[in-house]
């Protein structure tokens, strides 16, 4: 059941009903209808644009267009009140016995509730993590990490087919600077002292690496120079590395489908053939570039390139794919990874970055559209840094890690629910602060508790009624007499439990996975406040001694939020709480 989703549907056959009558013109668009909550709740239940967003277009005012559509809806059962405001908004109060039926709705279709078919099975490719295989995850990688398995789940909620993907970035000579680190590693493993010089990787991390490597090779390597070398170490060091990644993603409860290689582009003519496709359409030319804005660097100088002409779609600047030595430039892998992508089917795809690549933005999407002929759309999100806080210090830097702090070191001591919900307490192109304390203390302010804490009383309030005798199994509570929760304080967590599938699909549509935090935070509130509001009212205690009748129908409003809270956490990647401790 979707009650605004119910409600629109009423208003578009009204406002069919006003064309066929003749009081609006034919052919409007009306896909900008919506109906929504009202900003001032005591202006109603819910609201609509109708007539504000269609008087333009039908040429009239529009008040004319509330007023009519306001008796055209006053008709329906369903609506108790049809009052136009301001200029041309319409504000409608609903049936009561409307919010009993979301009850009994969400108890009925316990984790399916609030499922739309906003997406209709169509694949979505999201590349999220791809982080370099040169060490461990750190914290900004864990805020990426969380966003995207959040979007994943999101999308699949909304009836999209995701797949979670991870390209490794084992083609540029980052992984040549992993391979130097490790032999040096390996060499301390034969009791000689590492030369960690400037610019290789000086992690602890690589320890276990070196011991491998001579476990491996033994002493055949220390003598042999680095052409002999280099290949073999960095194939131990890369696989090593990305084991690393893959249990700092299985602590942090995320797992990909796919796993793409950048070196296994590379021979196989894949790089080739999407610059061939390119070229095809007479966007690959040779030229030179114009010099970079602001300040000239003293080294730069005019060369020609190999450019990909992506201003004809929408880039500010066309961009090298080729340098003039010949080699290819880092822009052409992902040219030939993102037509891979294209190539597998997927009707969407979806990149998650880390904010320094604002400036990949234009290009990869202008590469997109001309691989795709325009009919694959990609949207990048960009994730802001993470501050880490403890004892109102800035966190220090992991000694393991050598430069940053790891992911495994937040999530061994938040925890796993902890960290990822609060990661997604900010919208993503926000900057987040992460401190250890205020995550973890118990009030209000720190909203995973609160919501937690909502879970664990409606779970407590259910095992005080099976212990009374009430039946508390779903199908038993969908079938409670409802009819006594007239209260507005027991109205209003109804009200807020209807909201649950609207907030899917808009967060689904504009790929915003926080949304759904700060809908369990909304609603564990008007959980709270009608707990509380029982302290001093006994018969709004959703378990009433000696009144099995009462008590049903109180605890099915009780589960029917905790089914909200449950499926909203689980999009999350949360374990709901039974018990706080």
């Amino acid at each position: 059941m979707n009650l605004f989703a119910d409600i629109r549907s009423l208003v578009i056959d009204a406002l069919t009903a006003l064309t066929a009558q003749g009081r609006l013109p034919a052919g409007l668009d009306l896909a900008a209808v919506a109906v929504e909550p009202p900003r001032d709740p005591a202006h109603g239940d819910m609201a609509t644009n109708a007539a504000m967003v269609l008087a333009k277009p039908a040429g009239m005012k529009p008040r004319d267009i509330a007023e009519a559509l306001a008796a055209e809806l006053a008709a329906d059962p369903r609506v108790t009140s049809a009052e136009v405001a301001g200029p041309g908004f319409l504000n409608l109060r609903l049936a009561p016995g409307l919010w009993r039926d979301v009850v009994a709705a969400a108890l009925a279709e316990g984790r399916d509730y609030g499922r739309v078919p906003a997406g209709q099975g169509e694949r979505i490719n999201i590349e999220f993590v791809s982080a370099n295989p040169t060490g461990p995850m750190h914290v900004g990688h864990m805020r990426g990490a969380v966003f995207g398995d959040a979007l994943a789940s999101l999308l699949a909620f909304a009836g999209h087919e995701v797949t979670r993907e991870y390209y490794i970035n084992d083609g540029g000579a980052q992984v040549d600077v992993l391979a130097r680190s490790a032999y040096e590693r390996y060499r301390e493993a034969h009791g000689l002292e590492p030369a960690i010089s400037e610019g290789l990787y000086p992690g602890d991390y690589l320890i276990p690496v070196g011991e491998a490597l001579k476990a491996r090779f033994g002493d055949s390597l220390l003598d042999k120079p680095e052409s002999e070398w280099l290949a073999q170490i960095r194939d131990v060091a890369t696989e090593a590395m990305m084991a690393t990644i893959r249990d700092d993603l299985a602590l942090l409860g995320v797992e990909m489908d796919v796993y793409s290689s950048e070196k296994a582009l590379y021979g196989t003519g894949r790089i080739e053939a999407a610059i061939a496709r390119l070229e095809q359409a007479g966007l690959i030319y040779e030229g030179t570039l114009e010099p970079p804005k602001g300040k000239l660097p003293e080294d730069w100088e005019p060369r020609q390139q190999t450019l990909f002409r992506s201003t004809d779609h929408g880039d500010d600047v066309d961009r090298p794919v080729r340098k003039s030595d010949g080699s290819w430039t880092y822009f052409a892998p992902d040219i030939a990874y993102h037509w891979d992508k294209i190539d597998r089917g997927f009707d969407a795809l979806i990149d998650i970055f880390g904010a320094d690549h604002g400036g990949y933005v234009k290009r990869m999407q202008a590469a997109v559209r001309a691989l795709s002929n325009g009919k694959v759309p990609l949207d990048i999100k960009l994730i802001q840094l993470v501050k880490l806080w403890k004892n109102g210090e800035p966190f220090k830097m992991s000694k393991r890690a050598g430069t940053f702090v790891t992911l495994r070191d937040v999530v061994e001591q938040a925890g796993r629910d902890v960290t990822r919900f609060h990661m997604l307490t900010r919208k993503n192109d926000a900057a987040l602060d992460f401190d250890f304390a205020r995550v973890l203390e118990q009030s209000k302010d720190n909203p995973v508790w609160y919501v937690q804490y909502g879970s664990a009383r409606i779970n407590s309030v259910l095992r005080r009624a099976e212990e009374m005798g009430v039946d508390i199994s779903d199908a038993a509570l969908a079938r409670a007499d409802l009819s006594i929760l007239d209260h507005p304080a027991q109205i209003a967590l109804m009200k807020k439990i209807a909201e649950w599938p609207r907030t899917v699909e808009i967060a689904a549509r504009a790929h915003e996975p926080h949304r759904i935090a700060f809908f369990l935070y909304e609603l564990a509130s008007d959980l709270h406040a009608l707990w509380n509001r029982g302290n001093d009212e006994p018969a709004l205690r959703f378990v009433s001694d000696g009144d099995p009748s009462a008590t049903a129908a109180k605890i099915a409003l009780a589960r029917a939020a905790g089914v909200v809270i449950s499926a909203g956490l689980g999009i999350l990647g949360v374990t709901p709480a039974v018990e706080m401790r």
